[in-house]
């Protein structure tokens, strides 16, 4: 099932589409609740001028195999799919008409935490490969900022929303999760990726 054809927010060298709530209310309440439960949640942890850093933020990391991937200077090995991540992979894929073979979960506790501006170019996922971000919990604000000019663009992230990034948005583009003294609920942001195969 492919989604009639979505608006490029971006003016130029990518594409980002924004499908709005794709979950009911009722439906985005307790697929959050089964993810805060079920999800083996860990302090996310990255290299910095060799020092190992621990974040507030947490993370999780599961696919359709034991996947390795590396990013911030630390490689995850993926868990094995559990229920509610499943489920919610099955309904991206329908709406998206794309295919995902791992899923890389973020969870903010409240407003006080988020993303620095990044891109997500890693050697280990497909190149110009689609990037599907589905979001539960707080309302948040996302910006990207061009990597050459100065072209930005900002919109909210909606409990229940998808919004995917392909194309050659990763190389042009860059991507964060401002902190806000005005959130004080928790969002889990899961994004499901493209995982190419390792020998």
């Amino acid at each position: 099932m492919q989604q009639t054809q979505q608006i490029n927010l971006l003016p130029k060298d990518g594409t980002v589409n924004y499908y709005g709530k794709i979950l009911s209310d009722g439906q985005a309440d307790l697929l959050l609740q089964e993810l805060l439960e079920q999800v083996n949640w860990q302090h996310d942890q990255a290299k910095i001028f060799g020092r190992l850093i621990e974040t507030k933020r947490k993370v999780a990391w599961y696919g359709d195999e034991a996947y390795s991937y590396t990013y911030s200077g630390i490689t995850k090995t993926a868990s094995p799919w559990i229920s509610p991540i499943l489920q919610l992979k099955t309904l991206t894929e329908a709406i998206s008409g794309e295919k995902f073979n791992s899923c890389l979960l973020n969870l903010y506790h409240d407003g006080s935490e988020g993303m620095a501006w990044h891109s997500d170019g890693e050697k280990d996922l497909k190149k110009n490969g689609a990037i599907a971000s589905l979001s539960l919990g707080a309302e948040r604000r996302f910006l990207f900022k061009h990597k050459t000019e100065k072209s930005r663009i900002t919109l909210m992230l909606e409990h229940g929303s998808l919004l995917i990034m392909k194309d050659t948005t990763q190389q042009h583009w860059l991507h964060r999760l401002p902190p806000t003294k005005q959130i004080f609920g928790a969002r889990v942001n899961l994004t499901f990726r493209t995982i190419v195969r390792q020998h």
